[in-house]
């Protein structure tokens, strides 16, 4: 069978956890991202009063330092499992105090289960390279009923020029696909793809790690 990732084939999680790849799994640069990431949230409009759901927080990369930073921080991903092991290895006690371990929420269907209607903020870092197009556009248009109150998503994707057919290597030499994981979309695709869940996007100009591209996604007004 098929996977849209290798995250998705049966005991990739079980077996990597096994063989202590946490971090590893989520990508590595462990220090470098979260020294990257941090700033240009704050930048992009986080503030210390909102409440953050962190989408595909993996072993809490910048989870851990995201939870202190806010009112309230959510995290889910596709693996309770490795959320967990982040909370148990990767969190001093100052951090576990702000987050009970009843906010990290398995969720592979971008459903948002169990998170409150608070949830003024979003962000899906290194989640989208993994996932095709449609995943974007589900996540997207299941957050707008979901939380009332979200004001902005800031999330990753590979892009590739227009009208590219076949495999783009990256700026940072990472060779992404059309079909297949390590996925890539065009712009206005991106752009297209938020807009029918009512959002409206704008790319950033920041250098992130393997090339990947931010983009802001704010509710759309009437």
């Amino acid at each position: 069978m098929k996977h849209p990732s290798p995250y998705a084939a049966p005991g990739f999680y079980d077996k990597a956890l096994r063989d202590g790849r946490h971090r590893d799994i989520v990508g590595g640069r462990w220090d470098e991202t979260p020294r990257i990431v941090l700033p240009l949230l704050a930048q992009h409009g986080l503030t210390a009063t909102d409440h953050l759901l962190d989408i595909g927080a993996g072993s809490l990369r910048l989870g851990r330092h995201l939870a202190p930073m806010v009112a309230a921080y959510w995290a889910t991903d596709a693996s309770r499992a490795l959320m967990l092991k982040g909370w148990e290895t990767e969190l001093d006690d100052a951090v576990r105090q702000t987050l009970p371990q009843q906010r990290l929420i398995e969720d592979a269907a971008f459903a948002y289960p169990e998170i409150p209607e608070t949830i003024t903020f979003a962000l899906a870092f290194a989640v989208f390279t993994h996932l095709p197009a449609s995943d974007l556009h589900k996540a997207l248009t299941n957050l707008r009923p979901r939380f009332p109150h979200l004001r902005r998503i800031l999330f990753t994707v590979f892009l590739a020029p227009e009208g590219q057919i076949g495999p783009h290597r990256q700026k940072d030499g990472v060779v992404t696909h059309p079909d297949r994981f390590p996925w890539h979309m065009a712009e206005a695709q991106v752009l297209a793809l938020t807009a029918a869940a009512g959002f409206t996007a704008r790319p950033l100009p920041h250098r992130l790690p393997r090339g990947q591209v931010m983009f802001t996604a704010d509710p759309a007004t009437p």
